[in-house]
């Protein structure tokens, strides 16, 4: 297992206090846990993958997605056992979108 962790601040958006699951390990390769967090600001997200020697392609996701939600004292978990980049940006999608339509 390899792990990686990303740190963004500057966001904007903030997500409710209630932690969200999201997909499941052994069915679609990928479980996120997004979850509010005293973070000054930022935005922490740290990957237990199984996959070794994809840092630059998970740091260019990441990138990605922060970029999109701008998201503020957020912590993220991912647990991956192999997804592709597609189905991780799915899923961070996912959780994101649960996130904010229940704190409407």
């Amino acid at each position: 297992m390899e792990t990686l962790t990303y740190r963004f601040d500057g966001g904007k958006r903030r997500i409710k206090p209630a932690p969200e699951l999201v997909g499941v390990v052994s069915s679609g390769n990928l479980e996120v846990l997004i979850e509010a967090a005293a973070l000054n600001g930022g935005c922490a997200i740290e990957i237990k993958t199984a996959a070794r020697g994809f840092g630059a392609i998970w740091e260019a996701v990441m990138n990605d997605f922060q970029q999109r939600w701008q998201l503020a004292d957020t912590r993220i978990s991912i647990n991956d056992m192999g997804a592709t980049p597609a189905v991780v940006s799915l899923r961070l999608d996912q959780a994101v979108e649960a996130m904010l339509e229940e704190a409407q």
